[in-house]
């Protein structure tokens, strides 16, 4: 296959279970796009036809310099697609294990960046549920942009009349690593559901590993749950304590102790030396 639609296939970036990524050219304009399509066993899957239709239905409402447009959704011989901005860049998982140094030089901007294009999905009215370092690329200038929009939920407003926006409950969905308390329950989900997973992306950008780690699912989603959230300054004795405390409040158990919006983690972080003095 050297066509999907009216798009010529360049080269595979990435071949997952269920989809798999390409960079093509768009002849429109002979610029360089993504493309996820399904593989050719699922493409017949109305369940993962429906998945990357809604990350379409999501994305392509989500204009920011740091979120990866999602422009169309369409089928091409019986195999669905999507065309996605082209950015080449690794995601951050990579970076903390392929470049430390940029990570840490960088760290401030790359917040900034991890931040401000989460706020601006929660500006939409979408809880994206899958914040981690694997759904954020950065290239070699420290560049970001938040991706993969596939399990985003709209939120709505709490049944309490007190204005504040909850999404449904729904079926349990995201990454054990970076999942907020409430989310593994199956609680209902307001926007610190993200923030708590932020804190869990910005802890392993400095500490080189997740806040919490475990022998099996059980065990790593019991952390979450009930394990004391652990404090950066004993990993990384360069980070100020109260940097260290903020993202300890990110990390807050109960959903009202935590920053209740992206506004208040950047300027609180705005405010904060994140490194002492060497």
């Amino acid at each position: 296959m050297d066509h999907i639609g009216p798009y010529r296939l360049l080269k595979l970036i990435r071949a997952g279970a269920k989809t798999h990524v390409w960079e093509a050219m768009d002849p429109a304009d002979n610029k360089r796009i993504a493309i996820k399509a399904l593989q050719p066993d699922h493409c017949q899957d109305k369940h993962e036809i429906a998945t990357l239709r809604h990350e379409y239905t999501v994305g392509h409402t989500l204009g920011h310099k740091y979120v990866n447009s999602v422009r169309e959704y369409n089928v091409h011989r019986d195999i669905p697609y999507v065309v996605m901005d082209y950015f080449a860049a690794p995601n951050l998982k990579q970076a903390i294990r392929e470049s430390p140094k940029l990570c840490r030089e960088h760290f401030p901007e790359i917040l900034k960046q991890c931040a401000l294009s989460l706020g601006h999905v929660h500006e939409k009215g979408w809880i994206h549920r899958d914040i981690k370092p694997d759904n954020y690329l950065m290239d070699a200038d420290a560049n970001v942009r938040l991706i993969d929009f596939a399990i985003a939920i709209k939120v709505k407003k709490k049944p309490s009349g007190i204005g504040k926006m909850f999404a449904s409950k729904s079926a349990i969905m995201g990454t054990r690593s970076y999942m907020s308390p409430e989310q593994i329950r199956g609680d209902h989900l307001d926007p610190s559901a993200d923030i708590y997973s932020l804190g869990c992306v910005l802890f392993e950008l400095l500490a080189a590993r997740p806040p919490y780690t475990g022998s099996s699912a059980d065990e790593l989603l019991k952390k979450h749950l009930r394990a004391p959230i652990p404090v950066l300054t004993s990993i990384d004795t360069q980070v100020t304590d109260s940097f260290s405390k903020l993202i300890t409040k990110m990390l807050a158990k109960k959903p009202e102790h935590r920053p209740q919006n992206i506004k208040q983690v950047v300027k609180a972080a705005n405010k904060i030396r994140i490194f002492s003095i060497a």
